[in-house]
């Protein structure tokens, strides 16, 4: 067993979870960067440097989440960090839209419900089916951890509050299935807590990245920042948590 820790991030080949692969590094990790193309996976992890290498894996694929655990196992025998980044905000049918204009052609009233499906796939489903996969992996680790990579526009207490600045553009796909992702967060915490295991939800806030069409405000180094820090918690750290880089935030 590889005596640094390792780390698997989702997403990594570019934005936020490139970031976070590149910060965990620094940190001392083996950082395995997930991607659904290999060869973008790869240069990824080129960029990052020797402790980088690149895993093939799609969230939406089975085949491909059961491949990448198996290599896990073969070639680093060990997993201390699951930082479940991997997610997309629409099937690329924006075509220049804002984000508010996009949020009104997915209101509950006219959401095609194929829209809503492919986006759950990666954001929900996908989260849980890599879950399931590392799980025995996580499990063999002492000091394990997850963190799912959420967003604050999933937050039911502040899309109840009419003066949340984002409430307008809750919906029922990119929002929503941050939302389910929370629950998701929560239900491993319980799972997981009598093994030592912490499961952390976070929100990387209003990032520019190609999930949003570069429209973000903040860098990916700030977005990356609270997921590093929450990867790094020690074992007697919290589990169950949301926060984003201002703190806690509400379910």
């Amino acid at each position: 067993m590889p005596n640094k820790p390792v780390a698997l991030v989702t997403g990594a080949n570019q934005g936020i979870g490139l970031q976070i692969a590149r910060d965990l590094v620094a940190q001392g990790f083996t950082v395995l960067v997930g991607s659904r193309n290999l060869e973008r996976g790869e240069a990824a992890a080129k960029e990052v440097g020797p402790d980088a290498h690149a895993l093939q894996l799609d969230v939406t694929d089975q085949a491909s989440i059961a491949a990448a655990a198996a290599r896990v196992r073969k070639e680093f025998g060990r997993l201390d960090a699951l930082i479940q980044n991997a997610a997309i905000s629409n099937t690329n049918k924006r075509a220049g839209q804002s984000v508010e204009e996009y949020a009104k052609t997915t209101r509950p009233s006219n959401v095609s419900l194929d829209e809503m499906r492919a986006v759950w796939e990666t954001n929900v489903f996908g989260v849980l089916a890599v879950y399931q996969a590392m799980l025995p992996l996580l499990r063999e680790t002492p000091g394990a951890r997850i963190v799912n990579v959420s967003s604050g526009v999933g937050s039911l207490a502040r899309n109840s509050d009419p003066a949340f600045a984002y409430r307008a553009i809750f919906g029922p796909v990119y929002p929503a299935s941050k939302t389910a992702l929370n629950a998701l967060t929560v239900a491993m915490a319980i799972e997981l807590e009598p093994e030592g295991i912490r499961v952390n939800a976070v929100s990387p806030g209003f990032t520019k990245t190609n999930l949003n069409g570069y429209a973000g405000t903040e860098s990916v180094e700030e977005g990356a920042r609270e997921a590093v820090r929450v990867a790094l918690l020690g074992p007697d750290g919290p589990t169950g948590t949301f926060s984003g880089a201002s703190g806690p935030i509400p379910w």
